[in-house]
């Protein structure tokens, strides 16, 4: 009746044993680190730079504790204090950096776990702590709300020239004078049409005639309201950029919010690979298509270095060789919505393949109809540099929306591309003025406290169960530290971000598995008082107290569920914990402790008691004898 098959016991051994391999790594704790990755996929992370590191912190007399090196990727120099990690990160820095303006490698402060290589070989890591408990990155962005206007004004010029063909009303030339327009006209009468036409489809423009050198011009200017209005969207745009930039890299509860007017202060806790989020940040990816200049000035300029003619610029593709660009810019990544990684069809190179928006489309397809036989370049502003990434010839008009960006990049620069102009372009170019490493000591308080407090919730809960209950009640906290160890597993196994919020739902999980102990303690009690044999009460406690617990842990589930789905932030760390801890605490409860249980109880063939405290029997009647209580 009260025996467990062989086989469930060995689902017992098998939790037990995988979920103390899976907590023991949160026991070592983490070092401070330095990681070094390469800023482009032309730069290798290898053995040569390792030798070169290891070499430069050795004649400073800074000794690593550990340095692991993944071939390709990065290379990661543990040290045993915070201070030797700062003096180390400036000297790697000026070593294996020639150019500190255009660095090859990334040099980053970090966090690596200390446990033993052959934990990390079963791939048991430590679960990551939220920024309010082990620390993270922390970086505050300044946004250049300057080129958030010019870069409108560049558009706006864009559409005046459009409309103005539209409208056939000739001018002598657009150009743009920092965040102003001008317009050049032959006669008052044409730069009339043309006011007027401003006046009426463009109401963030103010206009007024100006005439210099015998020309007739219209200058137009931002109103200081709609400049505000676009400094106000530059900010917004960033910010949801920065979302979808980080939802890419799989950071779990991000802080990205706005500080001042210009700033804005991005916070990943429990990031490791912080050198791949700053170079993710801080790179401004936004894409411009533009037509390259055909001129014989712009021809000389390219392969003499020479003067650029008005109204073109000069950058370099990926092999270094010079483009003369115009400065008009067709298209810009808000014309576009979707970006994926993939091949040539016909050379079978790494591509990106684009989806332009239906204003894209239109524009795309005008131009290129327009220009078959020139050549139009496909710019990407990173950091605020722009290099070409393919400049090849229309050969035809292209439409439908989709367009294929190739030429000289590897699967990996084709993803990191795709990446960035699928998260959104941004508004305006950011800088990040301030970057740090929250180390643990500033969440050592707030980590002491939090567990504290769950492990003296623990020890009160255990302390009431073993005296209330006797042995049943040791049974009860032995399940209920099991609970607590297998909450733990699950979280470090998923890698999911333990912050307060989660501590919070931690000690709420014990309150609540306790719950189910109790109602199963009560129900092998109440079978006691009405006769029941020992064997048969413990039998029955325990399948008439499941259906309670069943009913009571799935209602307390939806709740969770609800939280998790629509809430954000710390309310989705509580609920994540909260959720696993209803899970965890329905098998310690119920499968765990009745596998105690049934061990302890379960050979003996005529078992007379069991020490589960007072038995309380209800009093006689007069004419019944009494009974008496027992302590069993």
């Amino acid at each position: 009746m009260n025996r467990y098959p062989l086989w469930k016991y060995i689902v017992i051994l098998a939790a037990l044993l995988v979920g103390s391999l899976y907590t023991l790594p949160n026991f070592f704790g983490e070092s401070p680190a330095v990681q070094i990755s390469a800023s482009k996929s032309i730069f290798t992370v290898d053995a040569a730079v390792q030798s070169t590191v290891q070499e430069a912190l050795k004649k400073a007399s800074l000794t690593p504790t550990s340095s692991s090196l993944d071939v390709g990727h990065s290379l990661k120099v543990g040290f045993e204090r915070t201070e030797d990690q700062l003096r180390a990160k400036e000297l790697i820095q000026k070593t294996i950096n020639s150019d500190l303006d255009n660095p090859a490698f990334i040099v980053a402060l970090n966090l690596i776990p200390r446990s033993p290589t052959w934990l990390s070989n079963l791939h048991a890591y430590p679960m990551y702590l939220g920024l309010d408990l082990r620390g993270g990155v922390h970086f505050m962005l300044q946004v250049d709300m300057a080129a958030a206007l010019t870069k409108r004004a560049d558009s706006l010029a864009g559409d005046i020239r459009s409309q103005l063909r539209e409208k056939n009303i000739r001018h002598s030339g657009i150009s743009r004078d920092g965040q102003a327009i001008d317009i050049a006209f032959r006669d008052k009468e044409t730069l009339d049409l043309a006011a007027a036409l401003i006046k009426d489809q463009f109401a963030e423009l103010q206009t007024v005639a100006v005439s210099q050198n015998g020309e007739l011009k219209l200058h137009a200017t931002l109103l200081a309201q709609a400049a505000k209005k676009i400094q106000e969207q530059a900010l917004k745009q960033n910010i949801t950029t920065l979302h979808n930039r980080i939802n890419e890299l799989g950071v779990s509860e991000p802080v990205i919010q706005q500080q001042g007017i210009d700033r804005i202060v991005v916070q990943l806790p429990g990031v490791q690979d912080t050198a791949k989020a700053k170079d993710i940040l801080g790179r401004t990816a936004t894409l411009e298509v533009r037509l390259v200049d055909e001129s014989a000035e712009a021809r000389s300029a390219e392969l003499s270095n020479g003067l650029v003619p008005f109204g073109s610029e000069r950058f370099n593709d990926r092999s270094g060789v010079a483009v003369v660009v115009k400065k008009q810019v067709l298209l810009t990544g808000e014309n576009l919505t979707d970006a994926q990684p993939g091949f040539d069809n016909q050379t079978q190179e790494a591509a990106v393949h684009l989806t332009l928006d239906a204003k894209g489309a239109r524009i795309f397809r005008d131009v290129t109809r327009e220009n078959v036989g020139k050549r139009m370049a496909i710019l990407l502003f990173e950091k605020g540099k722009g290099e070409v990434v393919t400049a090849p010839v229309i050969r035809s008009e292209i439409g439908g929306g989709r367009v294929q960006i190739s030429g000289h990049m590897n699967t990996v620069e084709a993803n990191d591309t795709a990446l960035l102009l699928r998260a959104g372009s941004l508004a305006a170019p950011m800088e990040i003025i301030e970057e740090r490493t929250i180390g643990p000591s500033l969440g050592a308080e707030n980590i002491a406290k939090g567990f504290d407090s769950v492990t003296w919730g623990f020890v009160a809960v255990a302390a009431f169960m073993c005296i209330y209950y006797m042995l049943f009640g040791v049974f009860s906290s032995v399940a209920l530290a099991i609970n607590l160890l297998l909450l733990v597993a699950i979280l470090s196994m998923l890698q999911a971000t333990l912050t307060l919020p989660g501590m919070a739902a931690m000690a709420l999980v014990l309150g609540m598995a306790i719950d189910a102990n109790v109602l199963i303690n009560e129900r092998v009690r109440e079978e006691l008082r009405n006769g029941a044999p020992p064997q048969t009460a413990i039998n029955n406690g325990y399948e008439r107290a499941w259906s309670t617990i069943l009913d009571s842990n799935v209602t307390t589930l939806i709740a969770g569920l609800a939280l998790l789905a629509f809430g954000s932030g710390p309310v989705r760390g509580f609920a994540v914990v909260h959720c696993l801890g209803i899970m965890t605490s329905m098998f310690s409860a119920v499968f765990f402790s009745r596998g105690l249980v049934n061990l302890w109880y379960g050979h003996v063939q005529r078992l007379q008691k069991v020490s589960i405290g007072t038995v309380w029997r209800p009093s006689p009647s007069p004419s019944q004898p009494s009974a008496s209580t027992d302590l069993k």
